[in-house]
C-alpha cells in the first residue's frame, strides 16, 4: 500500500505531499480539512485554467483541452490529484483524470451509448437489460470524472439535483417486477447523494419482498475514501444482503487511506468485490496488472471483473485490442492464485450478458489426454 501523504509539523496538523513527486498544491491544507470528503469535494479541479496551473501542458495545446472540457466534464479531488507523478504526462492515474488530446481528437469515433442503455429503460434512470436484475442511476455526479467512463453522455453541467419523483418511479417499477431479484444502485456515483437520501432510496428498495440483494457501485474508495465513514457504514450495515462494487485500475490507487476505506464496509460485513477496465497506458502490461491484482488481495478485495473497455466516443486511445488483452491474462493465469484473477469479459449490449473473453483451457493434445480415462485415473 501506497501512503498518499505524509505529515510534517504536527503541532500544526499540515500536510505535505512526499518530495519524490514534487511541490504539491495543497501542500500546507490541515489535517482536519484533508480527511473531511465535503472539503475535497468543494476543491476539486473543475476548471480549464486549474488544470494549466496544476499540470505542465503545452500552451498550444489549451484550445484542443478546453474544447474537451466543455465537451465532458472534469473534476479531480485533491486526493486523487494528490497520487500522482506531476512530472510525468503519462501517469497511470494522470490519464484517467485529466483531459488527453485523443480525447478531442478522436471525438467522431465511437458511439455515446455503445451498451444501448437508453433503450432498455423501462422508466427513466432505470435500465433492465437482464432478467433477474436491473440497474438504477441515482445520479449523474461523481467525485472525479473518469475519462473511461461509460456514461460520459450523462455528463452535465449543474448537476441537478435527484428528483424523489424519479426514485418513486424506480421503485414502484421494481415493486411490480417480480423477477427482479437483485437491484443495483450506480449514477454517477450514488455516494455523492445525501445520506438521508440514499437511506431512503435502499430502505424503499428492502422492503420489496422479491428483492434479495442490493448492489452499490462506487469509485469512492479509491478517488475519496474520507467519504467512507462510520454513519455511512452503519447505515449501510442495516440494509445486508449489500455488496459494494469499486473500480481499482491501478496499484497506485491503493493507498493507506483506501484501504482503510475498504477495511471499514468489510468490517461492517460489507462484501467489496473490484471490477477494473482495461485501458491502455494504464494496466495493460503483466506487470502493472499482477501488481494491481495483487495489491486488492492484499486488502482483501475481490477481483471480479476485467472490462474491457467500451467503444464510446472520445476513449478510443485506452482501447486495448481484445487479442492483446486475452495474451495478457493468459500470461498471469498459472502463475497467480485463483483469488487474484478476474473475469476478462466484454460486456454487451441488447441483454446478451458478458461475454467471457479468453481461449480454450484445453489445447487439442490435452483435450485428447482427458478424454482417456486412464489417463484421468
Amino acid at each position: 500500500m501506497k501512503p498518499s501523504i505524509r505529515y510534517t509539523g504536527q503541532e500544526h496538523g499540515m500536510i505535505q505531499r512526499t518530495t519524490h513527486r514534487g511541490v504539491h498544491p495543497f501542500e500546507s491544507v490541515p489535517r482536519e480539512s484533508w480527511y473531511d470528503w465535503r472539503w475535497q469535494l468543494q476543491h476539486r479541479i473543475s476548471t480549464a485554467a486549474q488544470l494549466f496551473e496544476y499540470f505542465d501542458i503545452p500552451e498550444s495545446d489549451h484550445e484542443e483541452y478546453r474544447q474537451a472540457m466543455d465537451t465532458w466534464r472534469c473534476a479531480i479531488t485533491p486526493y486523487y490529484l494528490s497520487l500522482i507523478d506531476r512530472s510525468d504526462d503519462r501517469d497511470p492515474l494522470r490519464c484517467q483524470c485529466v483531459p488527453q488530446l485523443e480525447e478531442w481528437t478522436q471525438r467522431e469515433v465511437g458511439s455515446d451509448d455503445p451498451l444501448c442503455e437508453e433503450r432498455d429503460m423501462p422508466v427513466t434512470n432505470l435500465i433492465h437489460r437482464y432478467h433477474d436484475r436491473c440497474l438504477t442511476m441515482v445520479t449523474d455526479a461523481c467525485a472525479v470524472y473518469c475519462r473511461h467512463c461509460n456514461r460520459k453522455r450523462r455528463w452535465c453541467d449543474g448537476e441537478p439535483a435527484p428528483s424523489r419523483d424519479g426514485f418513486q418511479q424506480m421503485i414502484e417499477y421494481v415493486g411490480r417486477t417480480p423477477e427482479v431479484r437483485e437491484v443495483i444502485i450506480s449514477g454517477g456515483d450514488p455516494l455523492m447523494l445525501k445520506l438521508d437520501t440514499l437511506e431512503w432510496f435502499i430502505k424503499s428498495l428492502r422492503v420489496i419482498r422479491h428483492v434479495e440483494i442490493i448492489r452499490i457501485g462506487s469509485r469512492v474508495p479509491v478517488v475519496l475514501p474520507m467519504r467512507i465513514t462510520s454513519g455511512l457504514c452503519r447505515m449501510l450495515r442495516k440494509y445486508r444482503p449489500l455488496w459494494f462494487m469499486t473500480q481499482f485500475n491501478h496499484s497506485n490507487e491503493i493507498t493507506d487511506e483506501a484501504a482503510r476505506a475498504c477495511e471499514m464496509l468489510l468490517q461492517a460485513g460489507i462484501p467489496v468485490m473490484n471490477q477494473s477496465v482495461l485501458l491502455k497506458g494504464v494496466n495493460d502490461t503483466a506487470a502493472a496488472m499482477r501488481e494491481l491484482l495483487y495489491g486488492l488481495e492484499r486488502i482483501a478485495v475481490k477481483p471480479y471483473y476485467l472490462f474491457q473497455c467500451e467503444p464510446v466516443r472520445g476513449v478510443e486511445h485506452f482501447r486495448v485490442d481484445v487479442a492483446r488483452g486475452v495474451e495478457l491474462m493468459e500470461q498471469l493465469r498459472g502463475t497467480m492464485s485463483g483469488l487474484c484473477m478476474p473475469n476478462y469479459v466484454y460486456d454487451l449490449p441488447g441483454g446478451r450478458g458478458k461475454m467471457p473473453l479468453h481461449p480454450c483451457g484445453l489445447y487439442p493434445d490435452a483435450a485428447q489426454e482427458f478424454d482417456n480415462k486412464r489417463q484421468i485415473d
